[in-house]
């Protein structure tokens, strides 16, 4: 996974309540295994015409828009648990998702995937709608180390809470086995701690 310490980046604003894992990928897609090309049909059925065209009144259609984060309504994620969820947002660039709610099984599954679920209050959330509304190039700075995302135009700062097993994770770019293996010198250490009666 790519590391995440700070991200500066604009915003795209998806105002839109219980979006679920069959709208940010839907099922027909699924047929690969591995995470790569799923980004292509993020949200397939809301970016495009039967036809393939640009559906034009969509957001990740509209040029001036753009970003590695997505802001979401209240409850994003619902529905099945299908990792692909979280790999399609990956693989489309975004690096962090902010809402005001997250389905758990698509929190776990994004941060697995190195996708930064980053969860406010309702208020926080309609006031980032809001900022991006007034400029469609508004800024925000996360600071994964201190778990703050920063509006510069504003000085707001806002504190998220995260699992620290899942920040060092992130911060390092760290799958489970790959944080495992970080810790190999501290197992060998504590293996030859041990008394063995064979």
């Amino acid at each position: 996974m790519e590391k995440f310490q700070t991200l500066h980046s604009a915003a795209v604003p998806l105002p839109l309540e219980n979006i679920d894992t069959d709208q940010i990928i839907p099922a027909r897609f699924l047929k690969a295994t591995t995470r790569e090309g799923f980004g292509e049909n993020l949200f397939c059925d809301w970016r495009r015409n039967t036809d393939g065209s640009p559906k034009p009144d969509f957001v990740l259609n509209d040029p001036k828009y753009s970003g590695r984060i997505l802001l979401a309504g209240k409850n994003f994620g619902c529905g099945s648990s299908r990792e692909h969820a979280a790999w399609a947002l990956y693989d489309a660039g975004f690096r962090v998702v902010i809402s005001s709610y997250f389905a758990d099984i698509f929190r776990g599954n994004a941060l697995n995937t190195g996708l930064l679920p980053l969860q406010m209050t309702d208020a926080e959330l309609a006031r980032l709608f809001a900022l991006v509304a007034q400029d469609a190039d508004m800024q925000f700075v996360v600071n994964l180390p201190e778990q703050t995302l920063h509006v510069p135009a504003t000085n707001d700062s806002v504190h998220f809470d995260l699992d620290a097993y899942k920040k060092e994770c992130l911060i390092n770019g760290y799958d489970d086995i790959d944080y495992l293996v970080s810790q190999k010198p501290a197992i060998e250490a504590y293996e030859q701690t041990r008394i063995w009666n064979c």
